[in-house]
């Protein structure tokens, strides 16, 4: 849930930095050109992008493949195939996004503008979900203890 956590606040912190003409987003459209006018935050939602998707060596890859070892653990062959089977699909959808980013034109460009606070937040969750495998011994260890202590041994 950790790793989901850092993809998630990363990916919203991203969307919240983003206005046209002082306004919010609104639409997956409004991502276009982001790589152009905005290229940090295009990377850094690319790697939550391809971190939801599962692709390693990425902190998503690690969160789907310890569920799926759990389901396979358990017996449940069916749930772990499902699994797989739904994350193909969904990264049909961020990898979408990946593609308005860096090769749509923007038909309005984004303001330049980035609150401080959520870049922190950006580069925070993006250096967590960018270098998890590196260190991911305490994320790991801690679920363990709490699976431990929810099984009641």
């Amino acid at each position: 849930m950790s790793v989901y956590l850092f993809m998630n606040v990363g990916t919203f912190a991203c969307i919240l930095a983003m206005r046209q003409q002082g306004r919010l987003v609104e639409g997956i459209n409004d991502l276009a050109g982001l790589s152009k006018s905005h290229p940090m935050m295009a990377v850094a939602l690319l790697i939550f992008m391809f971190s939801m998707a599962g692709i390693p060596p990425l902190a998503g890859f690690f969160g789907k493949w310890f569920v799926f070892l759990a389901a396979i653990d358990a017996g449940l062959y069916t749930l772990a195939i499902l699994g797989v089977i739904a994350s193909v699909v969904s990264a049909f959808y961020y990898l979408r996004i990946v593609k308005i980013m860096y090769f749509d034109e923007a038909s309005e460009p984004l303001d330049s503008a980035v609150p401080t606070d959520l870049r922190l937040v950006i580069y925070v969750s993006t250096a967590v979900t960018l270098l998890f495998f590196v260190v991911p011994s305490p994320v790991v260890e801690a679920a363990g203890a709490a699976a431990a202590a929810l099984m009641g041994g």
